[in-house]
């Protein structure tokens, strides 16, 4: 009788040891999945700003030839290209790193803000406007600042997603114990958030 008493409670202890194992390596597979997803959101930002990027030399070269004065324009958009090449095709560790990820955030929206004054430029050469391949890839640049937005939104999606998992009880000590940190958000340009001035 003792013999069976010992064994049913090695039993139970077995049984309640594996169903907290299984529920610590589910709660840690929860946390893997969402942070590819997060990594596959971070991605497909890539793919759209990889895309702005390339876009550039052609709009610029064909900017230039209706509107060589306008250096000080075509040089800012050239340099903020060339300082967002500099963090484009990053890791998705950028991710657990804010000022790294800033830095990416700063480099990308000074790029946007020069295509934007390059396309204001473009409003006093009618020339231009009516040029087809300007007018092509002023479209592509549209569908793909658009697309941008679009993946954005996804990603701070599943940045919420992963980090509102990873910061409830009891998941925050897992995720301590196996180094999943919180991820940062894409923020809006600060020049977004304040309302245009306008003159009539």
């Amino acid at each position: 009788m003792g013999k069976s008493k010992g064994l049913i409670i090695l039993l139970v202890v077995l049984g309640v040891v594996f169903l907290i194992g299984s529920w610590f390596v589910g709660m840690r597979n929860t946390m893997v999945d969402l942070e590819e997803q997060v990594n596959s959101a971070w991605a497909q930002v890539q793919n759209q700003y990889q895309r702005r990027y390339d876009l550039i030399p052609n709009l610029v070269e064909t900017v230039k030839g209706y509107a060589s004065h306008e250096k000080e324009v075509l040089t800012a958009v050239t340099e903020a290209r060339a300082k967002a090449g500099g963090v484009m095709n990053v890791s998705p560790e950028i991710l657990n790193d804010p000022q790294a990820f800033a830095r990416f955030q700063q480099a990308q929206a000074s790029l946007g803000a020069a295509l934007q004054r390059l396309l204001v430029v473009v409003e006093r050469y009618p020339d231009l406007k009516a040029n087809q391949n300007f007018l092509t890839l002023q479209a592509q640049l549209e569908g793909t600042e658009n697309r941008i937005s679009v993946e954005r939104r996804r990603f701070n999606e599943a940045v919420q997603r992963y980090n509102r998992y990873i910061r409830k009880f009891p998941q925050a000590l897992v995720a301590s114990m196996f180094g999943f940190r919180p991820k940062a958000y894409f923020q809006a340009d600060t020049a977004a958030q304040e309302a245009p001035k306008v003159k009539f």
